[in-house]
């Protein structure tokens, strides 16, 4: 095993004896526990071996940070970087990347044939393996997993969730032998306190010893407006101070609004908490940084890093949030001000975090925070080899009770749930490589359809109380006759029924005619008989508990039927991810992008691609509507495209006449391609949204960057992200096969042109 410089804790020393016998991992451990150090025995072995190994991460910033520390601790030469938009030293024997990479790889398309891309690949590091649970992206995983090469060692890294066994089986099964190591360990333990505003000077323990909430915290009183006064009084600044008098600064203190973040910073700039020579120090960092980076120069947050507070969210340059990660790295900058973003795996380790509620405005209302992102948040306070404690506090609200943050604390992590969902560009890449047969075995490989028991869990419920209900309703009969023998009963004693009531009226009829009865009605008459013969001659006939067990007996049959109904659900159910598929092949093959069930030429370029709906962005593709537009056109379109919808309204700003007519053809595709999904039951989105298409165009056609961000009241982030998303469809055009040259053309001299300060920084 390679020796560190410290002593490794129990689990770290079993994962790493794991991964020396050949055997794929998945470590499930608390936020700040260790994991990368995991990660790194896995590298040691890959460099002494000779052999390469991948390290994936979920965000393209944390692939850059891991590049760099990779590059600093084991040299650049031997590391290389992949992303969206980066390639550096593709071949080297660590490569970091994108999940999203990796899995294209796996397919084999745009990235070359799968034997060259994994050539001499010996290990492959998930890193925040939980990211199975983002709702758009989780499905990566999943697709990674099962396509991953069985000879390949998987080295997963998760944060603490409560089916990890459930994970580690899954991937025993559907890729190699593989070992769990769970532990709850946390090398730095946390300690918990509540601000109650009732008692505003001091940091109330949230515990006692024994677990319970402190009796000392009250429950904060809903706050009414008064007079012309509609603001909300504000405790950050108090709250912030009490941590300053304890000792428990630096700080991450997440909020859940860009605003906030914004506004508390500026209320606590004056509370004095850095010395006039970290002031100093603050100051020839900004200075030097902005002298890389000059777009940054005049930023009106500056003042206020200056004093040791920042605000970190996506509204902001990507380069500013780096400059504040960088200070707070080095302990100038004494709290961050931060969205839940933050908690996502960035390096800023903190004495303490503070979180401002326990509940979160939501599209329907507030709810609570989950399990697991509040573990997220609170497992960011304590620094390894820095700290002996971590310090959480929970800032009371009236959303919340403090019982009820009580009870979030001792919760236990939330289950992985499965987020796998077919596409059209996964059906074409499966039905490229795989008959419909094989692909469905994949397909069926899912952790969605192997956990489908967990997602069953309300419906399997259901079908347990039936048999329970089923159980204690077994009737015992006293004549020992059989529930099928007492519906037999049922049918004589009907049909008798039925026939007598028949047969008094035919004889009230005759008599009042005064006719005599005919042998058809007298055989009629004695056939009665007989079946009175026939019921009397059942022991239920005299049964005083014949009611009782028919009516058991209807009721079962009631039961029966609703459990049938549940079941053909279950069926359903389990079946979902082959029906989406079925339905994405059947559209594909409508739009002649399949063909005998393999793709295509054009169903080929579509696989390549990589959108929130391929198949809509082929469509404009092949339609020849971008082919004579100029690079700030077609920018102006694919922004069009790539944005979706936003929560907040925003003015639209006129953009050019060739973008506008563009845009209503492409409506018409739109509008025939949502009546196809409908048809077929997909709900896969497409947009045409251009807010930031006139930005993009200007951009593209050399506006400075402060004529583009003054024209419209959103982030600079918020507009960085979106022309990001522009470059990396474009970059696709440049790569896919099948796209006419002047597109081609085109693409790349608008990608040139979007790819400047502050756009192209990370």
């Amino acid at each position: 095993m390679y020796e560190f410089p410290f002593e490794l804790d129990d689990f770290q020393k079993q994962a790493c004896e794991i991964i020396n016998s050949g055997e794929s991992v998945v470590v499930c451990a608390p936020t700040g526990a260790g994991k990368t150090v995991i990660a790194q025995h896995a590298i040691h072995r890959a460099l002494e071996l000779g052999c390469r190994i991948f390290y994936t991460t979920p965000l393209k910033a944390l692939s850059n940070q891991k590049f760099y520390d990779f590059g600093e601790k084991y040299g650049y030469d031997k590391v290389g970087l992949l992303t969206g938009d980066t390639s550096i030293n593709r071949s080297a024997q660590i490569v970091i990347m994108t999940t999203e990479v990796f899995r294209n790889m796996l397919y084999g398309t745009n990235f070359g044939a799968v034997a060259d891309n994994l050539k001499d690949v010996k290990y492959v590091v998930l890193d925040e393996v939980h990211y199975m649970n983002d709702e758009q992206r989780g499905t990566v995983w999943e697709e990674s997993i099962i396509y991953c090469p069985t000879n390949i060692q998987i080295i997963a890294l998760s944060a603490t969730v409560a089916n990890c066994d459930e994970l580690t089986n899954w991937i025993n099964t559907v890729h190699s032998k593989t070992r769990l190591v769970n532990t709850d360990f946390r090398p730095v333990p946390l300690r918990f306190y509540y601000f109650d505003s009732s008692q505003p000077f001091k940091l109330l323990p949230l515990l006692t010893p024994s677990g319970q909430l402190n009796s000392k915290i009250k429950p904060e009183k809903p706050q009414w407006a008064k007079g012309r006064d509609k603001r909300k009084k504000s405790y950050v600044k108090q709250v912030i101070q009490n941590l300053a008098d304890n000792d428990m600064l630096p700080a991450i203190y997440f909020t859940f609004s860009r605003k906030k973040c914004d506004e508390q910073m500026e209320k606590c700039a004056g509370l004095g908490l850095n010395t006039r020579d970290e002031q100093e120090k603050i100051k020839a960092f900004i200075d030097e940084f902005i002298a890389d980076n000059p777009h940054l120069y005049g930023n009106k947050h500056t003042e206020y890093l200056i004093q040791g507070v920042a605000s970190h969210h996506a509204g902001l340059l990507p380069a500013w949030k780096n400059l504040v990660e960088k200070l707070f790295q080095q302990g100038l900058i004494k709290v961050v001000f931060a969205t839940e973003t933050l908690a996502a795996g960035i390096n800023m380790p903190a004495r303490s975090t503070v979180i401002s509620s326990t509940s979160k405005r939501t599209d329907t209302g507030h709810r609570m925070l989950t399990a697991n992102e509040f573990l997220q948040m609170s497992g960011r306070a304590g620094r390894r080899g820095m700290d002996e404690v971590g310090y959480v506090t929970i800032v009371g609200t009236s959303f919340q009770s403090p019982d009820e943050v009580a009870e979030l604390v001792l919760s236990n992590s939330n289950p992985l749930e499965s987020r796998f969902s077919p596409s059209y560009s996964m059906v074409l890449n499966l039905l490229q490589r795989f008959s419909l047969d094989e692909s469905k075995e994949l397909i069926l490989k899912s952790f969605g359809y192997y956990s489908s028991d967990y997602r069953l869990k309300p419906i399997l419920n259901q079908l347990e109380a039936y048999d329970k209900e089923i159980a204690e309703r077994e009737f015992i009969c006293p004549d020992g006759l059989t529930d099928e023998q007492l519906e037999k009963y049922d049918k004589v004693r009907f049909l008798y029924v039925q026939n007598r009531i028949t047969y008094k009226k035919i004889l009230k009829q005759e008599k009042s005619k005064k006719r005599p009865l005919s042998p058809d009605v007298v055989e009629f008459g004695k056939r009665n008989k007989e079946e009175l013969a026939n019921m009397q001659s059942f022991a239920c006939h005299q049964c005083n508990r014949y009611k009782k067990h028919s009516k058991n007996v209807e009721v079962i049959k009631r039961i029966l039927s609703k459990k049938r109904k549940l079941e053909k659900e279950i069926e359903k159910q389990k079946d979902i991810y082959w029906n989406k598929f079925l339905s994405h092949r059947a559209l594909l093959e409508e739009y002649g992008y399949l063909q005998n069930d393999y793709p295509t030429d054009r169903g080929k370029t579509t696989s390549q691609l990589r959108s929130e709906n391929e198949l809509y962005l082929a469509e404009i593709i092949f339609s020849g509507l971008l082919e004579n537009l100029t690079p700030s056109q077609l920018a102006g379109v694919i922004c069009a495209l790539t944005t979706e919808d936003l929560r907040i309204e925003i003015p639209y700003i006129p953009f050019s006449e060739q973008v506008r007519k563009t845009l209503n053809q492409i409506r018409n595709i739109k509008r025939k391609l949502e009546k196809a999904q409908s048809r077929y039951d997909i709900e896969t989105p497409l947009y045409i949204n251009p807010y930031f298409s006139s930005l993009i165009e200007l951009w593209v056609e050399g506006a400075e960057w402060e004529t583009i961000s003054e024209q419209i009241e959103i982030g600079e982030g918020d507009i960085v992200r979106a022309f990001k998303r522009v470059v990396d469809v474009l970059r696709q055009l440049t790569t896919v096969d099948n796209i006419p040259d002047t597109l081609v053309f085109t693409a790349r001299e608008a990608i040139d042109k979007i790819q400047r300060a502050p756009v192209d920084i990370d």
